[in-house]
């Protein structure tokens, strides 16, 4: 697992990293604020909850960002050298996917706990 976070990149793997835990981050804070009664409705926690998503589709794009500048890279490093095997471009190809998947991980976890989260802020509220 370490292997695929230094193959997709430190940096977009770290900021991938970062918002994934202020994803979760937030979830746990907003859940507990209204639990607690910190948060006095329903409809503010729910729309609160929404933020947590957002923060998950923001690491998608970043992911998908992260795939790009790669690939724009790669492509670069290709037209300067001419002759360039297959096997080595779809090589690039499979380690530019890494930070994508990683984005798309995360958002898939953040609509999860948004789900569920939401499931839960329901069934307390009645």
């Amino acid at each position: 697992m370490k292997d695929l976070f230094y193959m997709g990149g430190p940096l977009f793997m770290g900021i991938l990293t970062i918002l994934f835990i202020a994803m979760l981050a937030w979830y746990v804070v907003t859940y507990l604020a209204y639990r607690s009664g910190g948060i006095p409705d329903e409809k503010q926690a729910l729309i609160k909850i929404s933020n947590g998503r957002s923060l998950g589709l923001f690491a998608m794009i970043t992911g998908i960002l992260g795939q790009l500048i790669g690939l724009y890279q790669a492509f670069s490093a290709i037209e300067g050298a001419g002759d360039v095997s297959p096997a080595l471009v779809m090589g690039g190809l499979k380690v530019s996917m890494i930070t994508t998947i990683y984005g798309i991980i995360i958002y898939l976890i953040s609509l999860f706990i948004w789900f569920l989260l939401s499931v839960l802020i329901g069934k307390t509220s009645r």
